[in-house]
């Protein structure tokens, strides 16, 4: 017994002596890693990488723009049964351990040697945290010693809801998704909480290794792990067996996100947006900072001016005849591989690609392009249609090669005829269209192109070109705004202006190439008379055009030279927009804007586009107090009575001059074409009292659109097209006319008073009214002589803008 006492007490002694150096090796070993842990503090203030939003007028997502997909979520705003997933495939024990699962650990290891297939990590939740917050991926004895003493740390800091939240927000689920939100969105265009048992255990697949689980590459081993995690769920009573054997019968279901129907027809507005962003705020801010974007847009608006514009192109571009064929590729066997290897413009829809092939003289038989699938491959399936005589007719207007077998062309659905198709081509000319509403400056539609697609350059924004006549509203608002009247008479013959030394004489020319005598202002604009303009901008002065181009915001320092008179500075569709809608809000200044609000991640908003002060409008309850009151300290660049005054003449360029071709709205619109020389820029800028629309069109390396084109043929149909269907459900509302302002009735042709038929009813300032015999000038009525010979051609110019 003594023997045996010595034999325990020798035992003891020693496990106590190794013990003891076990532990202070332990000691020393925790103390060394201890030294230069990272500081797992920084969690508390943790920002990780956010996608930046942004959404529509209608709160629709239009983009989103990141360098890592995440959208976080707050523990508390995560379903369990997600986080039961997550725990079912990744920490049975999350709830119960310390950090490190020491029971998980020998669990994985029996499965490991028992050769299971699906091998069970040994790390938790939280060191995939102290993992993937501040450690690197390497597999040593070094990392996984700092790795499980930051887990003892996080546990004994954090709780266990704040650990699942990092490690739900941080965690990579594949094909640039970060965290659940964004996974939920990108493979089941769901919500967190919409996600069905099947979709949860998916996700919660992926952490092990998404590019061995991908969907659409994957799909059977993806299938396999997904039924492995509700396996685990059932198991862990997270799920009942029904709806266990339920979800495990289902296919994955996941499916290529589209952000919004609106995204393909707003490309330009979406990257206009992102420029401003950019400029703004940075690219760290941009791509990471988890900003919420509200724009301007509205989706049916942008859709209704995508159209119209759209239509336009074509229907220039097809006057011209057909081009020829995109590509000819060799049919083959099967001519789909061939065909869908060719990039097709995503943003001309319902145009499809096809090849041509077989046919006859007067009919084709075409293909059309395969779909791609998400996978890479494209679909079996094999879609044919009819090119009929009625679709290629407008393509023989001119002599072109006929199409032959294996030609790529663009086709269009003809509506209410399936399977008939007609041909049609990306147009060579470009233009672009604005829509705003001109009280706030709100961008509510814009179109940079014919497809975003194709190029990026925004034609509303960034092409300089010259505005040519619908410059002249302007150059009449200075002369109304400083002592004349619409009644004014301006004499309508030759003027030459010498240029200076050895630059010669210039004489602008009227579209018509002929003089018609003395007309008043209104007549002028109505039938935009070159020779007037010039006439009437040397009376007044190129400096006081200038302060008024800037004052609209048009032109930032015009030269003084007479030639701008007629719109020969350069500008932007954008500018001039911005500077009609002054005019049909009664002369406020606005600024253009694409973005309404800007929110930070946090929600607080950092930027505001409405500057406008509500004065009482945060009162919680009502005490007979006054009713609030938006104070509106906006300049006034312009008297409100000449901008209804330049409103009125403008009405009746649609009405009786060249933009007749609108009166077919059929409702109260104002509005000014402008061509310029040679037709190289055509514009229509107009409004209704609630909307400004501006219209361009042009190819992008300046040469003519032809003799014969204006912009009363091609751009005001744009802007007829537009609000047509814009306004189709809008009351026919007149502009507003100011306090002030007194409407008379005159002569259109002589500004004289009249009440007899044709007469119109003029606006004048209080003090003036029409002259009641024809008068030539502004300041002081004298009765005008007109002098055949006056102001005789000096020379031969080139001709003016109209």
């Amino acid at each position: 017994m003594r023997y045996i006492a010595r034999l325990l007490g020798f035992a003891f002694t020693t496990f106590a002596i190794i013990f003891v150096v076990a532990a202070a090796g332990a000691g020393l070993t925790a103390w060394k890693f201890e030294q230069d842990l990272p500081d797992y503090t920084q969690l508390q203030n943790y920002e990780p990488p956010v996608t930046t939003r942004v959404h529509a007028g209608d709160g629709s997502v239009l983009a989103e723009y990141s360098k890592q997909r995440r959208l976080y979520l707050p523990s508390s705003a995560i379903p369990p049964l997600v986080k039961e997933a997550f725990i079912s495939a990744e920490d049975k024990n999350f709830y119960h351990h310390g950090g490190v699962d020491f029971e998980g650990m020998l669990r994985a290891a029996l499965v490991f040697v028992q050769g299971n297939r699906h091998v069970q990590g040994a790390s938790t939740i939280t060191q995939q945290v102290a993992k993937n917050f501040f450690l690197s991926s390497e597999r040593s004895f070094t990392r996984k010693i700092r790795e499980a003493l930051l887990s003892f740390r996080i546990e004994a800091t954090y709780s266990k809801e704040k650990i699942l939240e990092l490690y739900l927000n941080e965690i990579y689920l594949g094909l640039g998704n970060y965290g659940v939100a964004a996974a939920a969105l990108n493979y089941f265009d769901s919500s967190v909480n919409e996600l069905t048992v099947a979709q949860v255990a998916y996700l919660a697949a992926l952490p092990k290794g998404p590019n061995n689980y991908n969907p659409y590459t994957q799909r059977e081993r993806a299938i396999e792990r997904r039924n492995w995690v509700i396996d685990r769920m059932v198991e862990n009573g997270y799920v009942t067996p029904a709806d266990g054997a339920k979800a495990k019968a289902e296919p994955i279901g996941a499916k290529q996100r589209v952000l919004s129907p609106n995204t393909y027809a707003a490309g330009f507005f979406a990257e206009e947006v992102r420029r401003e962003l950019l400029e703004r705020y940075g690219e760290k801010k941009l791509y990471e900072g988890g900003l919420s974007v509200r724009a301007t847009l509205d989706p049916q608006t942008q859709m209704i001016a995508r159209h119209a514009l759209a239509d336009g192109l074509v229907r220039y571009d097809e006057a011209r005849g057909f081009h020829g064929p995109l590509r000819h590729i060799e049919l083959g066997l099967d001519w789909g591989p061939p065909l869908a290897a060719i990039p097709a413009l995503g943003d001309v829809a319902p145009w499809r690609l096809a090849v041509v092939l077989d046919g006859d003289d007067k009919t084709l038989r075409i293909g059309l392009q395969p779909k791609k699938l998400p996978s890479g491959d494209i679909e079996a399936k094999r879609d044919t249609g009819l090119l009929l005589p009625v679709g290629l007719k407008w393509a023989h207007r001119r002599a072109r090669p006929a199409l032959t077998n294996g030609d790529v062309v663009y086709v269009e659905p003809i509506p209410g005829q399936p399977g008939q198709y007609r041909l049609r081509q990306i147009p060579e000319v470009e233009g672009a269209i604005v829509v705003m509403d001109p009280v706030t400056g709100r961008v509510l539609a814009m179109v940079g192109g014919f497809s975003f697609d194709q190029s990026e350059f925004n034609r509303a924004t960034q092409a300089l070109r010259q505005p040519g006549s619908s410059f002249k509203p302007i150059v009449y608002a200075a002369a109304i705004d400083n002592g004349y009247t619409p009644s004014s008479i301006e004499l309508d013959e030759p003027v030459s202006i010498d240029q200076g030394p050895g630059l010669g004489v210039w004489t602008p020319e009227n579209f018509e190439g002929k003089s018609s005598g003395p007309h008043t202002l209104r007549y002028a604009i109505e039938h935009s008379i070159n020779q007037m303009t010039v006439r009437l901008a040397r009376d007044i002065g190129m400096p006081l055009i200038a302060d008024y181009a800037r004052r609209f915001g048009i032109y930032d320092n015009l030269a003084p030279y007479l030639s701008n008179s007629l719109g020969a500075g350069e500008t932007t569709l954008m500018r001039m927009t911005t500077a009609y809608a002054m005019l049909c809000n009664g002369g406020k200044r606005i600024k253009a804007t694409l973005i309404d609000r800007i929110q930070d991640r946090w929600g607080h908003t950092i930027y505001r586009h409405d500057e406008r002060i509500c004065q009482n409008c945060n009162t919680t309850a009502w005490n007979n107090q006054d009713e609030p009151t938006i104070i509106d300290k906006r300049e006034q660049v312009i008297d409100p009575m000449t901008a209804y005054q330049i409103t009125s003449i403008m009405e009746g360029v649609i009405e009786r001059g060249t933009g007749q071709a609108i009166r077919a709205v059929g409702k109260h619109l104002a509005g000014k074409t402008g061509t310029t020389n040679d037709a190289k820029d055509l514009w229509f800028v107009g409004y209704s009292p609630d909307l400004t629309v501006g219209v361009f069109m042009g190819y992008d390396r300046p040469r003519s659109l032809g003799d014969s084109a204006q912009a009363a043929l091609y751009t005001a149909p744009i802007f007829r097209d537009f609000m047509k269907v814009a306004l189709s459900d809008k009351p026919d509302v007149p502009f507003r006319v100011p306090p002030g302002i007194k409407l008379i009735s005159v002569d259109p042709k002589t500004g004289l008073r009249s009440t007899g038929p044709g007469t119109i009813l003029e606006a004048f300032k209080p003090g003036t009214a029409p002259p009641t015999t024809f008068t030539y000038g502004t300041q002081t009525p004298t009765v005008m002589t007109v002098d055949p010979n006056a102001d005789q051609n000096l020379g031969q110019g080139t001709g003016g803008l109209y």
